[in-house]
């Protein structure tokens, strides 16, 4: 956009309709972010989403190809001016950023910036993001001429607004994701109901046909048959059900996303804090990945249900070719070995079987008042 429309009024409305678009955390992401590049008239645009370990879990950018964005590197880290916005929560208006003490330089590859308009998006006293502009195109010959007190307060407006909007998409996918969830357990229980009609019908065709066998040959035949049709047909009702019952974010997204994006819907959930850490992670098979996953959930699900922990901490780290995962409560604990005399307590052997199932290994250490950790190592492909 190289000029501003001549009502304020107009470019500010559309701004907002644009953001009022979209229900994908993602696209409003962006469209806040091309919005406030064009309203503004800046060449250069981003928002990040901070994590709780001093980085972004998101950041999106306007006016950098995606070559630049490539070979400018890793995510920013929380600090400088980017730290002032998040965590002083005050506009940064600078004239240039590069003289700035707070200012800690930037790749090679990244682009030259100087005058800085820069703000904090909240909800509340939540700070959702930081979003910032860099170098304000002016009329030629006018030369540089930096952001004024009305684009701050237009980009102040468009904050308040991209709040609305993010929270608005957070929520929408929170409902998804339980909507998901409600199904999967209809779909379980549809597959436990199915299954286990199919192997009653099995089992009795089954005695059927051994007490045919001696005296009506030709008979036991059949039921034998009708026993291969039986397994046949709950073999295919079992098989539909897993692909359904797959967590479709793990084909799409893989095991950290899919972890991060769990983890952060149990931490707004519940009063206990959960946090997650990845390091390194590389991509596992997908065996693997689903029964990471699915141990994950049922640690988490322990801690957050039976062990009155107020913290949660999930970490997952590359381990060798493989991985390991390690989901660590501050709760009351227990007694591992009289859990295990007790069998299928807290899921343990549910847990070992998946471990084991797809080469990897489980440990538990745990004792009364001192929390548990449920750590599972898998060896990669």
């Amino acid at each position: 956009m190289s000029h501003r429309p001549s009502s304020g009024l107009a470019a500010v409305s559309t701004a907002l309709l644009a953001m009022s678009r979209h229900l994908e955390v993602r696209d409003v992401l962006k469209t806040i972010v091309v919005s406030a590049r064009e309203l503004l008239d800046a060449e250069y645009a981003a928002l990040g989403v901070p994590d709780d370990h001093g980085g972004f879990a998101q950041f999106v950018v306007d006016g950098v190809s995606d070559e630049q964005w490539k070979a400018i590197g890793p995510l920013p880290r929380q600090h400088g001016i980017l730290a002032a916005m998040l965590h002083e929560e005050r506009t940064e208006r600078l004239a240039d950023v590069r003289e700035d003490p707070r200012f800690e330089g930037w790749p090679s590859a990244h682009p030259e910036m100087s005058d800085f308009l820069g703000l904090p998006v909240r909800d509340g006293d939540e700070t959702l993001a930081a979003l910032f502009l860099a170098n304000k195109r002016c009329p030629k010959p006018a030369g540089g001429c930096g952001f004024t007190e009305e684009d701050e307060e237009l980009l102040s407006i468009l904050a308040q607004h991209a709040a609305i909007a993010l929270t608005n998409a957070r929520l929408y996918e929170r409902s998804r994701e339980l909507t998901i969830a409600e199904e999967r357990s209809r779909l379980a229980h549809e597959l436990h109901d199915a299954v286990s009609q199919k192997l009653f019908s099995l089992r009795l065709t089954a005695q059927a046909a051994a007490a045919l066998v001696d005296r009506d040959p030709v008979r036991a035949k059949g039921e034998l048959q009708q026993v291969a049709t039986l397994a046949a047909e709950a073999t295919d009702e079992l098989g539909a059900a897993v692909v359904e019952l797959r967590p479709a974010a793990l084909d799409e997204d893989g095991l950290v996303n899919t972890l991060r994006t769990q983890i952060r819907v149990l931490d707004r959930a519940h009063s206990a804090r959960v946090t997650f850490e990845s390091h390194a992670v590389r991509a596992l098979p997908a065996a693997q990945e689903e029964a990471v996953l699915r141990v994950a959930q049922e640690a988490l699900h322990n801690a957050l249900r039976h062990s009155g922990a107020d913290r949660v901490d999930v970490v997952l780290a590359r381990r060798a070719q493989g991985a390991v995962l390690s989901v660590t409560d501050n709760g009351k604990g227990f007694e591992p070995r009289a859990v295990r005399r007790a069998g299928r307590h807290l899921g343990l052997v549910s847990m070992r079987d998946r471990a084991s199932g797809v080469g990897g290994r489980l440990r538990v250490r745990s004792a009364p008042g001192q929390g548990t950790t449920i750590e599972m190592e898998v060896p990669g492909g």
